[in-house]
């Protein structure tokens, strides 16, 4: 057959995207239109795009979104986050469905790629937007699809996207991998090398950008507030999908679509792919910087109250009342009668005639610079006129977190300034203190306590290799005895109702490394009525910059033990350096109070195997914590885990004001891919929600959602409670300039 010179292929690819979008892109750099209201929509990727191409653009700085798009046999499950207004990054669980519709292994596909009726992939994407949109210039964005997975998603691109009129935009870009994979134009950088895909998880960075490149472009025409229709030529050709394995027909490399919002917080989408099937798409958008309910309904704080002026009562400030003995009881309860409406308990009091240091514990105000605010305005209603300085020490698990130095006078003048959040931050000073409580009036009935609670729990795990998501739901009772300040005995009990977590996915052989997270199957099987922990906290303040922290009981569903942690970390400092010592030893699967590990733990699909009846291993690290400004947190763990291997984990997280959390975390230790099993290193996502943000009332409480792409035994850490860093940094200088807006809410 005879073959078209590739300059006349290339030529009639082009054509084939359409002479209009052409003249569209011409018009584009002509006439300097102004910025359109046509907002940055997401793809079937969950990424920044059209229907199943990118775009140049990006999403709005610290937006969430999550996405769940379908088509064919293809489902795609993805997590964006817009870490700063140029970068963005998702994690993406895919599954193909009709896998070995075609296989040659049928009718009994049982090893390795062909086991599975339904294929499920995880990938991660990294976009940066290397060019904002001018009035005469495009946004471009520079995209790795897949960048560090099986390569079965992978794919690079440059993406450039210009508003040329207020309801309308078009975009132009050329793609690598398989978004090259149709129309190609040739290979600019050279041939494309074969994936090594092994295990997963690795960086294929050889891949990156070479082989044959092919050009991809669309429309997005905003045809009324709530409507968009979008249109595409897509330069994917499914190789894998629609070709080897025949899981649908590829016709067309056009989609059309329409989508619908109404609201500022979903997005649904309806679309006409590859001309032989159809798309359905929904999105959830949640920006932490951003309460979807207004602000925190909450009972007015006390207004400062102004003392009179010296020559007007001068009786008012006499400084007789220090030798008066029952003044110090007295002036407690009264402090303490102020702020219990507000959640916040007063542990002690100490003072002189012109200063007073009240010790707080606050159980209500995620924002810590709120609790200090009300705290000293109680301090105004409740105090001599002779007190001027007021220092508020809050207590973090019993051990004084740092000192917030206030002036009395400074909350007289600024109550009512036009610029009192700006003015008063830089009058209130932070420093370390001691756990000294020598001189300070103790209120005697704090100690010992009892509290309990009882309620629902739920257990979730997400993108095994069975399902996308699973879900054990039960009871959970807890309890704490506080024997006293910074000694407690703590405990979950969770009785199992109903759920799946239970059903164990393919494993592969296990090579050297004890089954420890592996094996949390077996937990959740067994542990039908479970002592989750049980176990004695000790916190303490070694120091004015040190703290200390011994735990010792059942300290997590599978790991029993003691732990020792010592951590300096100054009240005004960036920096925090610490250090964990761990003896352990694993728990039974039932999680009752023996150790006693069974011989079916160790059984994997390919047969049974043997190992130890109990565990036990010596583990710790050595950490290093730095706060990099605008939010973003970064910590190196170096040390032992739990499986025995030795290695480092890196996580970045970005914390807004409102206690929302989303970061990174990747974990590489001496084990081979091999050992590990798939995904060759341990990495994932966290995302932290304050339930204040969603209940618009006050709560300390905060609801953790990790997504990882398995739960393997490499890279294991201890979960413990009440670890120092986190304990105690929101009270520091930093942590309390993020959140001092709320100072005189």
């Amino acid at each position: 057959m005879h073959k078209k010179p590739r300059n006349t292929l290339w030529r009639s690819r082009v054509k084939a995207i359409g002479t209009g979008g052409l003249a569209i892109a011409g018009l584009a750099l002509a006439a300097p239109f102004a910025m359109a209201e046509v907002k940055p929509s997401l793809n079937m990727y969950g990424a920044t795009g059209l229907i199943d191409m990118p775009s140049g653009e990006a999403q709005p700085d610290a937006q969430l979104s999550v996405t769940t798009s379908h088509f064919g046999p293809v489902s795609r499950n993805t997590l964006s986050f817009q870490i700063t207004p140029r970068i963005s990054a998702s994690f993406r669980f895919t599954g193909i469905r009709d896998w070995n519709k075609t296989a040659a292994c049928q009718p009994s596909c049982t090893t390795g790629l062909d086991q599975f009726d339904t294929y499920y992939d995880r990938s991660f994407d990294l976009r940066f937007k290397v060019l904002n949109e001018s009035r005469y210039l495009p946004a471009i964005t520079i995209g790795l699809q897949d960048f560090a997975g099986t390569g079965l998603q992978a794919g690079e691109y440059i993406a450039a996207t210009k508003n040329i009129a207020p309801n309308l935009k078009i975009t132009a870009g050329l793609g690598w991998g398989r978004l090259g994979s149709y129309g190609d134009i040739g290979a600019p950088f050279g041939k494309r090398p074969k994936v090594n895909v092994g295990f997963g998880g690795k960086f294929n960075f050889d891949q990156w950008f070479r082989g044959p490149a092919a050009p991809f472009g669309g429309v997005e025409w905003k045809f009324n507030d709530r409507w968009t229709f979008k249109g595409e030529y897509s330069s994917d050709a499914y190789v894998t999908e629609a070709g080897t394995r025949s899981t649908f027909d590829r016709k067309s490399p056009f989609n059309f679509g329409v989508e619908y919002q109404p609201s500022e917080y979903y997005r649904l989408g309806a679309y006409y792919m590859y001309g032989s099937t159809v798309g359905l798409a929904g999105q959830i958008f949640i920006n932490p910087q951003k309460r979807p309910s207004g602000g925190i309904a909450d009972k007015a704080p006390n207004p400062v109250k102004p003392r009179p002026s010296r020559s007007s009562a001068p009786d008012a400030w006499s400084t007789d009342w220090v030798t008066q003995a029952d003044r110090a009881p007295a002036l407690r309860n009264d402090v303490a009668k102020r702020l219990q409406d507000d959640g916040i308990i007063v542990e002690s009091v100490g003072y002189s005639a012109g200063k007073v240091q009240v010790r707080i514990r606050n159980t209500r105000y995620l924002n810590n610079a709120q609790a200090i605010g009300r705290t000293a305005r109680a301090l105004t209603q409740t105090m001599p006129a002779s007190v001027e300085t007021f220092e508020i020490v809050p207590l973090a698990n019993g051990v004084p977190a740092s000192r917030v130095t206030i002036r009395r006078s400074d909350l007289e003048d600024l109550e009512f300034s036009p610029n009192s959040i700006a003015e008063m931050s830089q009058r209130v000073s932070v420093a370390g203190e001691n756990g000294s409580t020598a001189g300070f009036d103790q209120n005697p009935d704090l100690y010992p306590a009892f509290t309990w609670s009882l309620g629902p729990t739920a257990r979730f795990r997400f993108f095994d290799q069975k399902a996308p998501f699973k879900l054990d739901v039960g009871i959970k009772a807890t309890g704490r005895f506080e024997l006293r300040p910074g000694l407690v005995i703590a405990g979950e009990v969770t009785q199992k109702i109903a759920g799946n977590l239970k059903d164990r996915p393919p494993l592969p052989d296990r090579g050297r490394l004890q089954p420890v997270r592996s094996a949390v199957y077996f937990y959740d099987k067994e542990g039908t009525t479970a002592i989750e922990k049980l176990a004695v906290h000790w916190h303490s303040k070694l120091g004015q910059d040190i703290y200390g922290r011994v735990s010792a009981g059942y300290l997590e569903r599978m790991f029993g033990g003691v732990s020792a942690e010592v951590l300096w970390k100054p009240a005004g400092s960036r920096l925090a350096l610490g250090g964990e010592l761990n003896y352990v030893k694993q728990r039974s699967p039932d999680q009752h109070f023996g150790f006693d590990l069974p011989v079916y733990m160790y059984e994997t699909d390919s047969g049974p195997k043997t190992g130890p009846s109990s565990y036990s291993t010596v583990t710790g690290h050595v950490s290093a914590y730095y706060e990099l400004g605008n939010g973003f947190h970064v910590q190196l763990d170096v040390g032992k885990y739990l499986a025995g291997d030795i290695g480092a984990t890196f996580r970045l997280d970005r914390e807004f004001a409102n206690g929302w959390r989303v970061g990174a975390f990747a974990t590489k230790t001496n084990v081979s891919s091999a050992d590990f099993g798939s995904g060759s290193f341990d990495k994932g996502i966290k995302v932290v929600i304050p339930l204040n943000w969603g209940l618009g009332t006050p709560s300390r409480k905060t609801s953790p959602v990790e997504l990882r792409p398995f739960r393997r035994d490499g890279g294991a850490k201890l979960e413990v409670d009440g670890r120092l860093y986190e304990s105690v940094r929101g009270y520091h200088q930093s942590g309390l300039d993020n959140q001092f807006g709320r100072f005189w809410k």
